[in-house]
């Protein structure tokens, strides 16, 4: 390091923000402004070891405001004021270098020339913007004389502060200076050892301290470590030496100290700590150091602040019991001891639930009721009036304990959305649970607290999260609970849907009882034969078996298509969705009981209408009603003439403005072709029935599923064999059975069918019979098959084909009579969906026929049968292939 620097008279500036360079310190800054770049390509890189620039601290005028209250009247004060007076003598040279222009930035009046030690020229990628990396070593000080701009940077006229050699040795000569020194050194060397014991370094920083001058080091050393701004503007205006070693002696001091604070609490810790306790040494530490600073009454405030909110919750008397006692074990605990967290978290839970909080319910109003179940559901009628009953009784006594709602059927008739619209009727917070998959108990009463990982059940959770004690909560999917080892969730909901009981509901995890009886509970499933009897005998059933053709399409031309447009952007300036093209997307593309799969085909329309909006060449730039996109930030870009790449649209612009700005010379309709192109080749075709039965042997069904009704073929054939029944098609043990007694009663009656003599009365003589139940992936069960088993049967061994029109459906007995089956509605909505005209039913489910819409009945023509004698008269051509009826 050079004793004397010789500097020119004017030098190139670069500001340093908040941040000094010192004399002797080296620092590595990487350039990306374009006023930096130039700077240190004009004076650095084209000089290479010659070069040389100023750093002036530079810092905005909010922040000389803060420094100037609380600066002492000494060096500091003085610099403020003149680095004022040059900010106003030079403020153009300043904006190029400011983040804002209208920002006020004062610059230091002294400030330190710098060498380069190592340059690095780099190229940012895509934008392809030049940028450099600088190691640079502060030299001396200097003083600005005038500041002015060269190009985009700015220079300085300057004047060293540096010493001469005589001024330098006179001083050393100086009692005071020598005895500066050696306090300095005696310092600095304790400051070494420290660190060399500590981090096992310390030889080079020894050699400086024996080969550099006293005063240099000074800088040196202040600058090794982290001080305030204000600190090292301090330092670098300590043009003194004497001034400059007190200063450093000060800092370097009170740097020492720190390291033996900290050596202190480490030492403290480690002597408090077993070796059974090491894994607590974080907490340790913190908690000594909260006594070096005596500050330790954090916890304590926190556990007042509970205690006020465990107060205000509107606890029960013996709740507030518990959780009074304990509040005080916590007390006594410490923070890292086991059980505090768990002890803290369950108090939490026991100050945030809603004991006595309650939404305040609106002024029942059945009409405004009624409209809203009819803007938000289409049908539904039976369900619509249940629902308007219960917010009746509800509005003559608002603390009626009314039943629990079940609404059961497939999906995507409108079972959760009609759940929020009561929550909507009635003013009150809405909440779902999802039960699907859900196999253990604890997920309904939660946990013991004695467990890891312990926590409440899903229904004071969701209490907990909802903060109101009377929410409508909706039980979904209750028909899709498991029971495992660990335990039955379906049969833990026993208590919480009895009203009786749930007044005291118990929850593992709180271990004090809840009232849920202000809870207004509705539940969804698709079937009822998985709900527990017991379960199901809580709830009052209302069954919705989906939408007939008539149905969906006022729901599309309502509902869906409003709402498909909306999400993708669209009006109906861009497509226009015809009843007619609805009717064939119901009829060729979904036989679905709901309208999702609807739904999912009017939105692939809607994209395909996206795309050639998008792709449309007459679409026209933004409108005179859109000038309000602009911003001040494009305004001023545009201002200085520059290409502005991007810029961001505010978020109170509506999104449907933007796509009003795009204009299309015409609507796209759809016709018959798009809905080909687009949705593909039709799926369904109503001749699938008449194809499918034409040859002997074969019936059609009507069956029930999870999904709602659905038409079942049976086909029937015969091979030679040793007289087996085969059956495939995964069958249930139910249906089997049905299989077997349809058989019974085919060759019993043999001799009614005529057949040739020398086949005697055995059908199965040297032959199978095979029994095929198409779409053998679908598992199928249940009595409601034996009829169309014994007209398939019946097909075969007369070979005479059933009419392709006629669905049927019923159990029999071994006798013949037909017996009555569950799901009509549904199956007869399949019915017609397929395009059967005739279905067979049996006589005692005429009664059902009171629940299926008029339009769907008009279309159908009801078969009553009795006896099985009456179906096979139904069912073919011709009737009955023999007229004398059996009897029993």
């Amino acid at each position: 390091m050079a004793e004397s620097v010789e500097l020119p008279s004017r030098l190139a500036i670069l500001p340093f923000r908040n941040k000094v360079l010192l004399p002797g310190a080296i620092i590595r800054i990487r350039c990306t402004s374009p006023s930096s770049v130039k700077l240190v390509e004009q004076e650095l890189w084209q000089k290479e070891e010659k070069g040389m620039i100023g750093i002036l601290p530079v810092r905005d005028a909010l922040e000389i405001k803060a420094a100037g209250s609380t600066a002492s009247q000494g060096a500091g004060a003085n610099t403020l004021e003149q680095s004022s007076k040059l900010q106003d003598g030079s403020s153009d040279s300043l904006k190029p270098d400011t983040k804002k222009q209208n920002d006020v930035v004062h610059w230091h009046n002294r400030g330190v020339a710098a060498r380069p030690l190592h340059l690095s020229r780099g190229v940012e990628k895509p934008s392809g913007r030049v940028t450099y990396t600088v190691v640079l070593e502060g030299l001396c000080r200097f003083s600005v004389l005038e500041l002015s701009t060269r190009g985009i940077y700015q220079t300085a006229k300057i004047s060293s502060l540096e010493m001469t050699m005589t001024e330098m040795e006179q001083i050393e000569q100086d009692p005071d200076y020598i005895m500066l020194s050696r306090q300095f050194k005696a310092i600095a060397t304790e400051l070494i050892s420290v660190l060399e014991l500590k981090q096992k370094t310390g030889g080079r920083t020894k050699v400086l301290l024996d080969n550099v001058p006293v005063h240099k080091l000074a800088d040196i050393f202040v600058a090794s470590f982290e001080i305030s701004f204000e600190e090292q503007l301090s330092m670098l205006d300590s043009v003194g030496p004497k001034l400059r070693l007190s200063k450093a002696t000060e800092l370097v001091d009170r740097h020492l100290q720190s390291i033996r604070v900290a050596e202190k609490i480490t030492q403290k810790v480690e002597g408090q700590l077993s070796k059974s306790q090491k894994e607590f040494l974080l907490r340790q530490q913190m908690r000594a150091i909260k006594e070096e600073l005596g500050d330790n009454e954090d916890d304590e405030d926190d556990l007042v602040a509970l205690e006020r909110k465990m107060q205000s919750a509107g606890m029960p008397p013996n709740v507030w019991k518990l959780a009074h006692r304990e509040l005080r074990r916590l007390k006594k605990m410490q923070p890292q001891q086991p059980g505090y967290n768990s002890s803290r978290v369950y108090l939490d839970l026991l100050a945030d639930l809603p004991w006595q909080k309650a939404s305040e319910e609106t002024e029942l109003d059945l009409r405004a009721a009624q409209k809203r179940l009819d803007s938000d559901h289409y049908g539904l009628v039976k369900v619509k009036q249940r629902i308007i009953e219960y917010l009746a009784v509800r509005k003559l006594k608002p603390d009626a304990r009314g039943p629990v709602l079940c609404f059961v059927g497939p999906p995507g008739v409108g079972k959760t959305s009609l759940a929020s619209s009561i929550a909507a009727a009635l003013g009150r917070k809405f909440i779902r649970i999802s039960l699907g998959g859900v196999k253990d108990e604890a997920d309904i009463r939660g946990h013991r607290r004695t467990y890891v990982g312990s926590m409440p059940g899903r229904l004071i959770d969701g209490l907990k999260r909802v903060a109101v004690c009377n929410p409508v909560m909706l039980l979904d999917e209750v028909d899709k609970t498991g029971s495992d080892v660990r335990g039955d969730p379906a049969s833990a909901l026993l208590e919480v849907l009895d009203p009786e009981q749930n007044k005291t509901f118990n929850d593992h995890y709180l271990n004090v009882p809840f009232d849920l009886s202000k809870v207004i509970f509705v539940a969804t499933a698709n079937r009822m034969q998985p709900i527990p009897p017991p379960l199901l005998d809580r709830m009052e059933v209302i069954e919705l078996p989906g939408y007939t053709p008539e149905e969906k399409l006022q729901i599309a031309m309502q509902h869906l298509i409003p709402r498909v447009l909306d999400q993708h952007g669209l009006s109906s300036e861009f497509i226009q969705i015809p009843e007619a093209m609805v009717k064939l997307v119901i009829q060729r593309y979904t036989r679905e009981a709901g309208v999702r799969n609807l739904e999912r085909n009017l939105a692939a329309l809607a994209r395909a209408a996206a795309v050639r909006v998008v792709e449309q060449e007459q679409v026209v730039p933004l409108n005179k009603e859109i000038q309000g996109l602009s911003t001040p930030l494009m305004e001023s870009r545009l201002a200085d003439g520059t290409e502005v790449e991007m810029d961001v649209i505010p978020m109170s612009v509506n999104s449907r403005d933007i796509s009003n700005t795009f204009r299309i010379s015409s609507p796209l309709v759809v016709d018959e072709t798009m809905l080909e192109k687009v949705l593909g080749p039709p799926k369904f075709d109503d001749r699938e029935a008449e194809e499918r039965v034409a040859a002997p042997g074969v019936s059609v069904g009507l069956v029930w599923t999870a999904f709602g009704g659905e038409v079942q073929f049976v086909e029937a054939s015969a091979m030679v064999g040793k007289g087996e029944l085969h059956l495939t098609g995964q069958l249930g043990d139910v249906i089997k059975e049905s299989a077997q007694i349809a058989l019974t009663w085919v060759r019993a009656r043999a001799t009614d069918f005529r057949l040739p003599a020398e086949e005697g009365f055995n059908l199965l003589e040297g032959r199978d019979v095979h029994i095929h139940f198409p779409a053998g992936a679908v598992p199928k069960d249940g009595p409601s098959a034996g009829v169309t088993l014994v007209t398939s049967l019946v097909s075969l061994f007369t070979q005479k084909s059933v009419r392709s029109d006629t669905a049927m459906t019923g159990e029999m007995t071994l006798r013949g009579l037909v017996l009555p089956v569950g799901g009509v509605k549904d199956k007869i909505l399949a019915a017609h969906r397929y395009g059967i005209k005739r279905v067979i039913l049996p006589e005692r489910n005429l009664k059902d026929l009171a629940e299926i819409p008029s339009t769907v009945l008009a279309n159908l023509e009801i078969l009553p049968a009795k006896r099985m004698e009456d179906v096979l008269e139904h069912a073919f051509d011709g009737g009955c292939p023999w007229r004398q009826h059996s009897k029993l």
